[in-house]
């Protein structure tokens, strides 16, 4: 259970600290006057998602850590 919830944390440690070069690299990619956002749009539209994304994935594995070792514990 111990070593669920450290490897939990680091992983969240790690996503969250990527959030940050992960929406740069989006910005640089889809920003105006770029060739992505001069060609298609819809592109550029769609590339910005990727942080929300990547953020909710973040968050789904602390859900994830927290249920197992709660049902690891007997609790759930």
């Amino acid at each position: 259970m111990i070593a669920n919830l450290i490897g939990g944390f680091i992983s969240i440690l790690v996503g969250t600290s990527l959030i940050g070069p992960v929406a740069s690299e989006v910005n640089t990619a889809t920003d105006s006057g770029g060739n992505l956002s001069i060609n298609t749009s819809w592109g550029a539209s769609v590339l910005d998602l990727v942080p929300g994304f990547f953020a909710l994935s973040i968050l789904g594995i602390g859900v994830a850590v927290t249920y197992t070792s709660l049902r690891q514990a007997g609790i759930v």
